[in-house]
């Protein structure tokens, strides 16, 4: 089954533009610049908090326990944020948001310097990842009320996805540079800054927002939660296992890097593995594809199965990187699909919930990979971290193959073509053909 997106006004095949005419929108700059300072803090949170309570516990176990408590949180919390933002807007959901998240990360910082007890660390890590603002979704939600319905929606799904490829590039790099070389809570305080003037500059952009779509209106009947989409459920499920293969990436390289004794490659390593996924990101963005989302979602989350099935026989440090490359050039083309396919598949009422979903299943699957890979590297060495990307990507896998239909829009019953609503005011229509 595949999809050709075609132009009603023109008839003729759409194509992608290029990055260049997406970053010429109007307005597009306004919300792109502090959503790009305030979207680095969820890149640094992980790894700040981790060399944190390291540094003051002496224990990467107690770290890694805290870091995932920090993910589940935000997982489970996230979703939530993003049904507040659909519901009210974004910029009463972002403000107290900040504020909650300054605080907490103030006192989680004030706990592990203090040596408190777990209990205490775990009692500040569930309001900080809570409050991680998702900024991301929120700059996704933007780009799909201002392109809805045109070519260039395809061309912003992969530009986000390579902007978020950057930050975990960037954002590790920083925290760790202050983390070791200024004190070890200097990370968590620079993350705790960047979250409260990122976010603050970025809930001022009152333009961009995406129109508040209340329930009450006539007709537009309860407000249906995306959740309650069955292809959302489907993409969930495939997101858990990307977070999986960067959660486990995350600590078996970490392992395998100290096994050989040389720990500074991991940096490299990851970065080589981080570079894989954006670098496909900007091809994906460029291409003018003529298969459909859907049929890129599968092929790409197969060769990602297929890649990572490699990675626990590596035996040297220029096979992983390989191997690491690899994987990472078979993420973007699926987590974009993913991304697209939510415009089809969500109502624009909840759009920002949907996104915020799939962040969230990103974020739960490297917290679960980063507790499982740890575990196993302790007891059984850095290959056994390894497998979790096989196990995390193999049962996504098996769900996206099985359920893949409903990641079809559904059919009005004229021949299998759908008409997917045009950007309000735009005088364009789209329609999606299943053939």
């Amino acid at each position: 089954m595949s999809h050709t997106v075609t132009d009603d006004s023109q008839g003729t095949a759409a194509r992608r533009p290029g990055y260049g005419q997406l970053l010429r929108t109007p307005g597009a700059w306004t919300f792109l610049l502090p959503g790009f300072l305030a979207r680095q803090p969820f890149a640094m949170l992980t790894i700040g908090i981790v060399l944190l309570v390291q540094s003051t516990t002496g224990s990467y176990g107690t770290a890694g326990v805290v870091a995932a408590v920090t993910g589940v949180s935000m997982a489970l919390f996230a979703p939530q944020s993003g049904k507040l933002a659909d519901r009210f807007g974004q910029r009463a959901v972002l403000m107290p948001g900040v504020m909650v998240h300054a605080a907490s990360v103030t006192a989680l910082i004030t706990l592990a310097l203090a040596d408190a007890p777990l209990w205490a660390l775990f009692a500040a890590a569930v309001p900080t990842g809570a409050s991680v603002p998702q900024v991301g979704p929120m700059v996704r939600a933007r780009w799909a009320a201002k392109l809805e319905g045109t070519p260039l929606l395809g061309t912003a799904a992969a530009f986000e996805s390579v902007t978020d490829e950057f930050t975990f590039v960037v954002g590790p790099v920083l925290a760790t540079a202050l983390c070791t070389g200024v004190h070890p809570a200097a990370g968590l305080i620079a993350e705790a800054a960047l979250t409260l003037v990122g976010g603050v500059l970025f809930a001022a952009q009152k333009r961009t927002q995406p129109e508040v779509r209340h329930a009450a209106t006539a007709g537009s009947g309860p407000r249906v939660s995306a959740l309650s989409v069955p292809g959302l459920r489907v993409l969930v499920v495939a997101f858990l296992g990307i977070g999986s293969v960067f959660g486990g990436m995350q600590v078996s390289l970490t392992a395998f890097t100290e096994e050989i004794g040389n720990p500074g490659v991991n940096g490299v390593l990851y970065g080589v593995f981080a570079a894989g996924n954006m670098l496909a990101g900007i091809v994906c963005g460029a291409i003018a594809w003529k298969s459909g989302p859907l049929r890129r979602v599968v092929i790409g989350y197969s060769a990602l199965t297929v890649t990572a099935s490699a990675l626990w026989a590596a035996d040297s440090v220029l096979l992983l990187a390989v191997l690491g490359l690899l994987v990472g050039l078979c993420i973007a083309p699926p987590l974009i699909g993913g991304y697209t396919l939510v415009d089809a598949l969500v109502p624009a009422s909840a759009r920002t919930e949907a996104f915020t979903w799939l962040t969230g299943a990103v974020a739960l699957g490297q917290a679960l990979a980063v507790t499982a890979a740890g575990r196993l590297a302790d007891s059984s060495g850095s290959s056994a971290g390894f497998v979790v990307p096989l196990v995390g990507t193999a049962l996504a896998l098996v769900t996206l193959l099985a359920l893949r239909s409903r990641l079809a829009p559904a059919q009005d019953g004229s021949g299998g073509r759908i008409a997917a609503r045009g950007a309000s005011g735009m005088g364009h229509r789209s329609r999606v053909t299943v053939d």
